[in-house]
């Protein structure tokens, strides 16, 4: 398990105290939330092995030092890197800045293309930046190719992914002491985004997030160019893959019909043992949403009335991956 670590590597930073700018009163706190439950998984595992930067903290979060600590995390590393930044974004004529500690009024720290820039010239096999922070939708679309549209060209390699928590021109907020965005992400992470495996994709946060913000809220961005979509994390499945694997001892096709009947029902006097276990796995996929009755929605009259039950659209789906033999 301690090689999973090995291969993903976090940088979370997380600005409260600026020298002149405005404080906040979210951002290390998001931070930190963002940090613990990065480095495990839902069942404990090691997931990311963080590295936390805060203002106020051990070291100040300056220009030096935040581009040294970005160094480090591309440098080399072959492996999935995460970047979160929760603080100031401050916008220019030149694309968008991450507001450092030191961050003054014509200087306000370090360019979000800068950024990119090391994510896509990095040898690392997935970047994933997540920014909490006003403008960060201008993260990924370089000021050479915005001819006056800040909003419409992205240039990302492929295996990077930004989520971001407003548009370019756009305000982020904190409320009720967490940032609006990172809140959501939060949840997302804990397993609210999490699919019937137990998988959080970066596209599944963002769906997560998106669809909780209303037409009057901050509008969050997600770019990507991704081969495939790797879990940011794991949470306990609603169905282990082994009794994902069994529906197609169960449905010998796609389109069967399994039938049940009171032998199945563990209350009733006709009952049997290997067909009460039988029913209690149809219980499981029935809760995720891979499995109903042909008609009505409670399983024990489908038992009772020796009715069938059949596959949803969402069971097809992974009975047609288990075929293929993709789980």
């Amino acid at each position: 398990m301690e090689a999973i670590k090995m291969n993903k590597r976090a940088l979370i930073v997380g600005i409260d105290r600026y020298d002149t700018y405005p404080p906040l009163s979210a951002a290390v706190s998001d931070a930190e939330a963002m940090a613990d439950i990065l480095s495990k998984n839902g069942d404990g595992s090691p997931n990311f092995g963080c590295r936390l930067l805060t203002s106020p903290g051990r070291e100040a979060v300056t220009r030096a030092n935040l581009r040294r600590n970005w160094r480090e995390l591309f440098d080399g590393f072959r492996g999935d890197v995460l970047f979160y930044f929760s603080g100031h974004g401050a916008p220019t004529e030149v694309g968008g800045f991450l507001a450092t500690q030191d961050a003054a009024e014509d200087d306000p720290g370090l360019a979000m293309e800068e950024l990119v820039n090391m994510a896509n010239n990095s040898a690392a096999k997935t970047v994933l930046l997540i920014l909490d922070c006003c403008f960060s939708g201008s993260a990924g679309n370089p000021a050479a190719l915005r001819n006056g549209n800040i909003e419409n060209k992205a240039i990302l390699r492929e295996g990077v992914t930004i989520l971001s928590a407003s548009r370019p021109a756009e305000l982020s907020y904190e409320v009720g002491g967490h940032g609006v965005f990172s809140n959501l992400i939060l949840g997302a992470l804990k397993g609210g985004a999490a699919n019937v495996r137990g998988h959080i994709s970066a596209a599944a946060i963002y769906a997560y997030v998106e669809a909780a913000l209303g037409p009057w809220d901050q509008r969050p961005l997600y770019k990507s160019h991704a081969e495939h979509l790797e879990p940011v994390r794991t949470v306990p499945p609603m169905v282990s893959d082994e009794l994902l694997r069994e529906m197609t001892t169960f449905f010998p096709a796609q389109d069967h019909r399994y039938s049940l009947n009171e032998t199945y029902e563990e209350t009733s006097d006709k009952a049997k043992p290997e067909n009460v276990i039988i029913f209690k796995k149809f219980k499981r996929l029935q809760i995720a949403g891979l499995l109903r009755p042909d008609n009505g929605s409670d399983l024990y009259w489908v038992a009772i009335e020796g009715r069938s039950v059949v596959l949803t659209d969402l069971g097809i789906f992974y009975y047609q991956l288990i075929r293929k033999h993709l789980i």
